[in-house]
This record gives structure tokens, C-alpha cells and sequence, in this order.
């Protein structure tokens, strides 16, 4: 299977990257580095991976990004980052990659588990995800050719606890070979429309 995995650089794409490429052919595209090179925050550049990539079979996003601050702080312009970054950069991926992906092939998008326990700081991010989450559920309804959706969402997984344990107080790490999985769930199995989630706050 050919996947382009968007983000393999990132701290949890480098590990999922390692892990698919046991058994299949992976593409990384990035915006500074990879394969190919694709801002998701423009619909042109997207066009253009997938015009540099033939016979896609699966397309992975695990980038985007959101600020975080107070929401007392936020200004109209600090919910757009996120909203054209991780929002409308993995909406894109679908929207224009249906059109050039293989019978049958799939979507993976990455959402987190703020969209269902939020911390401090963190409503652009909760929103997007939230959103994410929405549209994941409705696209699989009208995707044609066979083609499936799904989102993996993480809790605050093992390889990011040094940087960002201060925001999830009482979170239990999730082993990053969990994480691999929920992407392999995604691209492997024959769901659709379902958001996997990762999370071991108990």
C-alpha cells in the first residue's frame, strides 16, 4: 500500500512512520522537509502533492497546528491559525484527495483528546478537533469510490510527557505503540466515519 503520511517528521508522525513502513511504501511530505514538500494551509499546495504522488492508496495527516493561550487573551486572528492549520489543512487533504486516491483507499485524521477533555488554555485547539471529529462522521457518508475517513485521537502520548505533562495534570501517558495502532486500525481495517480514540486517563 502507498501512503502519503503528512507530519512524519513531527514527535508522534516519526514514530507511526517507522511503524507503517515495516509494510508499506510511505510517502512523508512536510512543509520544510519529506518526500514532497505540502503547506496545508494552502489548497494549491495540496493539489500539487497529490499531482507529484501516483497511486495513492491511504493518505495520513499528522500535523497542524493551534495556538494555545487564555481565552481571555485570544484575539479573532489566534482561532484562525487553528482553523486554517490543522482545521482546513486535513479538511483539504479530503476535499482534494478524493479525487486522486485509489479505489478503495483511505483518510486518516488526527485529532486529540481535548476535543473531549479540554485543559487550560486550550479552546482554539478543543474547537478544531471538535470539528475535525464532525466532519470525519459526515464526510463518511458521502465519500464515493469505496474511499473511507476515520481520526485518531490521542491522549498526551509518552513521547511528548517532558513537554507537555504541566498542561494534563493527572493524565496517564499513552505508550506511542498504542497510538501506532490506532493508525493501523485506520488504514487496515474497514471502518469509516469513526473517531478511534486513544486515552487512558483512568
Amino acid at each position: 500500500m502507498k501512503i502519503i503520511l503528512i507530519g512524519g517528521k513531527g514527535t508522534i508522525g516519526k514514530k507511526v512512520g517507522a511503524h507503517l513502513a515495516r509494510k508499506h511504501d510511505v510517502v512523508t511530505a512536510g512543509r520544510s522537509s519529506g518526500d514532497v514538500i505540502v503547506d496545508m494551509t494552502s489548497a494549491e499546495s495540496v493539489r500539487s502533492m497529490y499531482e507529484a504522488v501516483a497511486n495513492v492508496d491511504a493518505v495520513v495527516c499528522i500535523a497542524g497546528e493551534a495556538r494555545w493561550a487564555p481565552l481571555a487573551s485570544m484575539t479573532e486572528d489566534d482561532f484562525y491559525v487553528g482553523i486554517r492549520s490543522k482545521l482546513m489543512g486535513q479538511v483539504n487533504l479530503v476535499r482534494i484527495g478524493q479525487k486522486y486516491l485509489s479505489h478503495g483507499g483511505s483518510f486518516t485524521l488526527t485529532t486529540g483528546i481535548l476535543a473531549d477533555d479540554p485543559v487550560d488554555m486550550t479552546t482554539s485547539a478543543a474547537m478544531v478537533n471538535g470539528a475535525i471529529h464532525s466532519f470525519v462522521r459526515a464526510a463518511a457518508l458521502e465519500l464515493k469510490n469505496g474511499l473511507r475517513i476515520n481520526a485518531v485521537s490521542s491522549g498526551l502520548v509518552e513521547d511528548a510527557v517532558e513537554k507537555y505533562a504541566d498542561y494534563f495534570p493527572g493524565h496517564n501517558p499513552v505508550p506511542m505503540s498504542k497510538v501506532c495502532n490506532g493508525y493501523v486500525k485506520s488504514i487496515e481495517g474497514k471502518g469509516t466515519g469513526q473517531i478511534i480514540r486513544i486515552y487512558d486517563n483512568c
